[in-house]
């Protein structure tokens, strides 16, 4: 009976080791694990530390080219407005040069025209179909259509009350039926070209 008693009381101790030593195994193993866990997460920290200049040294980087970027569509902006404005500054004086230009040729073709104006009036109503005459008259006309093509044109003045940015009083004279400050007769024929006064009239007016 002893020895049944001490036997179960070996094989009791026996299992009871072997229950500490599979306890003991699995704690070493959980620790081993958490211990592996502890370092991989200690890894990844170290890791992100070591990217994190990294990181910012590309943002930075990265902060640079678009300031760049910017600057330099600032300056191509600017450089296109200054073109623009070349341009049209440019444009704006070639026009103003054309003008000037035209002024100086219209100036010089109306002494032309007065003198075909003259002739053409002091040839008597006899000799009008006179082939010369009629050919005259015919360039005096084809020079007027030029002229006003090229955007000139007369200054309407008998008639009308005088104005010294259009005319030009050479005489004055008492005639009431006229009124006060019309221009009774016209001496020279003014002229204006794209509204601006190439000749003034030389006019007489009534006081």
């Amino acid at each position: 009976m002893k020895q049944e008693e001490l036997q179960e009381e070996n094989t009791a101790a026996e299992e009871a080791k072997e229950a500490e030593e599979t306890v003991s195994k699995e704690q070493e193993a959980e620790g081993g694990a958490s211990g592996e866990t502890a370092a991989e997460e200690e890894e990844e920290k170290e890791k992100e530390e070591a990217e994190a200049p990294e990181n910012m040294k590309k943002k930075k980087k990265k902060e640079k080219w678009e300031e760049k970027i910017e600057g330099l569509e600032d300056r191509v902006k600017r450089q296109m407005a200054e073109f623009d404005n070349f341009r049209k500054r440019t444009e704006k004086e070639k026009s103003h040069m054309y003008e000037v230009g035209a002024r100086d040729v219209i100036e010089k073709i109306l002494p032309v025209v007065d003198n075909f104006e003259r002739g053409l009036a002091a040839v008597p109503e006899e000799q009008k179909n006179d082939p010369v005459i009629d050919g005259m008259d015919k360039i005096y006309r084809q020079l007027m259509t030029v002229l006003a093509d090229l955007g000139v044109e007369p200054i309407e003045a008998v008639g009308k009350e005088f104005d010294p940015n259009f005319h030009n009083a050479v005489m004055h004279v008492e005639d009431e039926e006229l009124g006060e400050n019309i221009v009774a007769e016209e001496f020279q024929k003014g002229y204006l070209y794209k509204d601006t006064v190439v000749r003034h009239s030389m006019v007489k007016v009534a006081n």
